[in-house]
């Protein structure tokens, strides 16, 4: 898959994500994921834009 920007506020790529959700070793859910992502790489925690797409991400990355 090509990298490309997500979060445009933190400058946090697919591949940021994707390296994030693979540090944490608990998939029990989306929102779980997500709040482990935002931890890591702060997506979503400037305008808040990119939240729908981090999650889309993030279900597309733990489908695998």
């Amino acid at each position: 898959m090509e990298n490309y920007t997500i979060c445009h506020c933190k400058h946090v790529t697919y591949a940021d994500v994707e390296n994030a959700l693979h540090q944490e070793t608990r998939f029990e859910n989306v929102q779980n994921a997500f709040e482990d992502v935002q931890k890591i790489t702060h997506c979503s925690t400037g305008c808040g834009g990119c939240h729908d797409k981090i999650m889309d991400v993030i279900s597309e990355i733990m489908s695998k």
